[in-house]
């Protein structure tokens, strides 16, 4: 019988814990405290967004104050505009979109992949028009874009790509780290990521002028070595504290071995799913030449669990022990203040985006800590999966 009818369950260990810290995180913020410069004039931050750049391969990082604003800054660096259209998925949080909004652009939203979760070049492709100013792919779950044919599409139609890489720090695609494949990357530290600081976010590039643009608007509008009322464009206060550039810098020192752990667990769960009739675990193409794995999503076989809703199956997994979440429920072309927005701008409106749709009705998604554990931890997840197969009738 499954826990969630009354039966035993299969799982009452905890999960390891998440956010993860250590003595290291302590030392470093005790050291931005003691410094007394908490803000302006500390030397974490700086330090922090260099050493990030760097270990996603770009010459150059700004840091901000959280991922939504790193996405809409990105955008303002590369000249979007009111009126403009910016391509991107509506498999994503909502804040992908609304960067955009915020800028009086348009989200013009393509349809993701049928066999994955990321948005689909073709439909990228279909989507332009003259007022079209850049392209936003989104790497879900960790698992990046196929850029090549995003970037080849930017081309040649002299569009900027700006990655929201929120979900992928380490990600690569073909031996490259995401964040320095498009113009722009835009990374999250939020308390959910692979690495966090509660909140936080990042920018990388490897353009110069595009990274001196991002740190003016972040720094309300100053230049560096300016003077310090001296305001060249309009910018905001976006700035990275210090205590946050100190967990981060700790966090990025341990995040490849999380990742490597991460992977090695993912392998082994992989390989139970062949087991499996009801799931199917999404995995990433073969171009993806390394994944975080911040998210493990798994897809419902209809031809298995019928018109069962996945939110059924979701609480009878949580009740099993298994952490779980149901992921994006409805995609942003259909998400009520959006369709607002688009209706009021007179912009294009989309009827149905089937893959997004079919994907937001049948994906949920496993958290990444659930993989950093041991082997035992990851056949908990497959017994509890296999008991929910067998026992369906009972949700």
């Amino acid at each position: 019988m499954l826990a969630i009818r009354g039966g035993e369950r299969v799982r009452s260990r905890p999960y390891p814990q998440w956010p993860a810290w250590s003595a290291e995180e302590e030392a470093l913020l005790l050291e931005a405290l003691r410094s007394g410069k908490w803000g302006i004039g500390g030397k974490k931050v700086e330090e922090f967004a260099s050493l990030f750049a760097s270990y996603q391969g770009c010459r150059y990082g700004v840091a901000c104050m959280n991922g939504s604003v790193a996405i809409k800054v990105a955008l303002q660096a590369v000249g979007v505009e009111p009126g403009d259209e910016v391509i991107t998925t509506p498999y994503t949080f909502i804040a992908t979109a609304t960067a955009a909004i915020e800028l009086g652009a348009v989200p013009v939203f393509a349809d993701i992949e049928e066999d994955g979760l990321n948005i689909a070049p073709g439909s990228v492709e279909e989507n332009i028009t003259n007022r079209t100013k850049a392209i936003l792919p989104v790497h879900i779950a960790g698992i990046p874009a196929d850029m090549d044919s995003i970037c080849r599409i930017a081309r040649r139609h002299g569009l900027y790509v700006v990655e929201d890489a929120a979900q992928a720090h380490g990600s690569e695609w073909r031996g490259r780290r995401v964040g320095g494949l498009g113009e722009l990357g835009c990374f999250s530290f939020q308390s959910s990521k692979v690495m966090t600081s509660g909140e936080g976010g990042a920018i990388t590039t490897n353009i110069e002028e595009l990274s001196e643009r991002c740190w003016s608007l972040i720094n309300v509008g100053r230049t560096r070595g300016g003077d310090w009322y001296q305001h060249d464009v309009l910018g905001y206060n976006y700035r990275m504290t210090e205590f946050q550039a100190a967990v981060l810098i700790a966090q990025l020192r341990r995040l490849d071995q999380q990742i490597e752990r991460r992977q090695a667990n993912y392998e082994l769960l992989s390989g139970l799913f062949r087991e499996l009739e009801g799931f199917e675990l999404i995995r990433p193409p073969k171009d993806a030449t390394r994944v975080n794995h911040f998210l493990v999503p798994i897809r419902v076989r209809r031809d298995v669990f019928g018109d069962i809703d996945k939110r059924r199956i979701v609480d009878a997994l949580r009740a099993e022990g298994i952490p779980s979440s149901l992921g994006y429920t409805v995609p942003l072309h259909l998400h009520a203040p959006i369709v607002r927005y688009l209706e009021k701008t007179r912009s294009r409106s989309v009827d149905s985006l089937r893959n997004a749709e079919a994907a937001a009705r049948g994906v949920f998604w496993l958290p990444h800590y659930v993989l950093l554990g041991s082997e035992e931890d990851v056949m908990d997840i497959y017994r509890a999966l296999a008991k929910i197969e067998r026992h369906r009738g009972e949700l």
